[in-house]
């Protein structure tokens, strides 16, 4: 779908919820919810959101949270909406994806939660099995899957470089592994205080560290997401952003775990220069 199609069969209006603007909710409670955060991603979106709608487990919501786009990309979310009820849009002004990603996940009503970046995809059964695996491992208080890497235009590049590395709890503390996708219980998720919204980066690496401290995290080693690569991602414009919050991140870490008497961060941060093919594989 095109983003004029989308403008073109715009047909549902919001309404007032608080200081937001949100969309009516459906009356069941769903088992999954879903929350992606939109900051003019209307290049992306279309594809985003139906790689959502079309996954073969349906028992699911989707929060859309548009945080103060300019783009068409509030319309392309209201287009989809207008056709599915398990859509829920909220709209506020523009705060950045930490305070964002924290005010959305407030609206969820699944047992599980997870969470996809409107520039990225999921593979079709990817809630089926993450939801299936933590249906049969209730110890467990999340479960994360390895991904793929796409361009711009969708091609695959190959396995993200966080697939290679194996999870600990101790590891963790020096070493971001749990990547997307992950699905979490909402009841461990609502028990550690959610996303911080101090955290304007890094917050996934802030809320998995803090996951690791009173829950068990398990990988599921099936490539079930697909990370986009491109120009504008967050992770390339704001890498040195992303390096500060992760350092703050461990190092409150260190404070929760009574380590931080014994222990100091030492940080380096370095650069590496690459030159990639603009031509497809």
């Amino acid at each position: 779908m095109s983003s004029s199609r989308a403008i073109d069969n715009f047909s549902l209006m919001p309404r007032t919820v608080g200081d937001h603007q949100a969309s009516s909710t459906p009356a069941k409670s769903p088992k999954i919810s879903i929350v992606m955060t939109i900051y003019n991603r209307e290049d992306y979106l279309p594809q985003a959101i139906e790689s959502i709608l079309s996954q073969s487990y349906t028992d699911f919501e989707l929060i859309l949270w548009d945080d103060g786009s300019t783009d068409q990309s509030l319309e392309i979310a209201n287009y989809y909406a207008a056709q599915d009820h398990r859509i829920q849009i909220i709209t506020a002004a523009h705060q950045g994806r930490g305070p964002a990603i924290a005010d959305a996940c407030r609206f969820a009503q699944g047992e599980y939660i997870g969470l996809v970046d409107s520039d990225d995809l999921l593979a079709q059964t990817a809630l089926a099995e993450t939801s299936q695996y933590l249906d049969t491992h209730s110890a467990v208080g999340l479960v994360y899957t390895d991904y793929q890497i796409i361009n711009a235009d969708g091609s695959i590049q190959g396995y993200g470089h966080h697939c290679q590395r194996p999870y600990s709890p101790q590891q963790l503390l020096v070493e971001f592994m749990v990547f997307h996708f992950r699905l979490m219980r909402a009841s461990v998720y609502r028990q550690i205080g959610g996303f911080n919204p101090e955290f304007v980066y890094a917050q996934d690496y802030d809320i998995c560290l803090r996951f690791s401290e009173v829950t068990i995290i398990e990988p599921l080693k099936r490539p079930l997401y697909y990370y986009r690569h491109h120009k504008n991602n967050i992770s390339c414009e704001k890498r040195i952003d992303q390096i500060l919050f992760s350092k703050r991140a461990i190092e409150a870490a260190l404070d929760r775990r009574g380590m931080a008497q014994e222990f100091e961060l030492e940080f380096q941060i370095s650069a590496q220069c690459n030159l990639v093919s603009k031509s497809p594989r």
